[in-house]
């Protein structure tokens, strides 16, 4: 599991100007799974989204694509962590290092 935190590299009107392509994306990741979660950090300097992958170069490729990251308003640092407890929704992603 990975946790990819967004840090606007910009002013906001600039990060503004593609929300609606960025919450698209968001939107297509959704769909296909691979985000958990997401949202704005406050205060509103940024973004979390919790996700899941093959691996971090999926992740990191993923990220690329995000239209923050293409207009250049945002840089992303990505963690992965290994989910050994989870609330009973996302017992799907537990992983098991025993």
């Amino acid at each position: 599991m990975f946790v990819l935190e967004l840090s606007y590299t910009a002013p906001l009107d600039a990060v503004d100007a593609v929300l609606a392509e960025h919450v698209a994306w968001l939107d297509e990741l959704y769909a296909r799974g691979v985000f958990l979660a997401s949202g704005r950090k406050v205060p509103r300097d940024g973004g979390v989204i919790l996700a899941v992958a093959a691996g971090r170069a999926r992740i990191e490729e993923i990220a690329a694509g995000d239209p923050f990251v293409r207009a250049g308003v945002c840089a992303y640092r990505i963690t992965e962590f290994a989910a050994t407890k989870t609330a009973p929704a996302l017992a799907g992603y537990r992983e098991d290092l025993g």
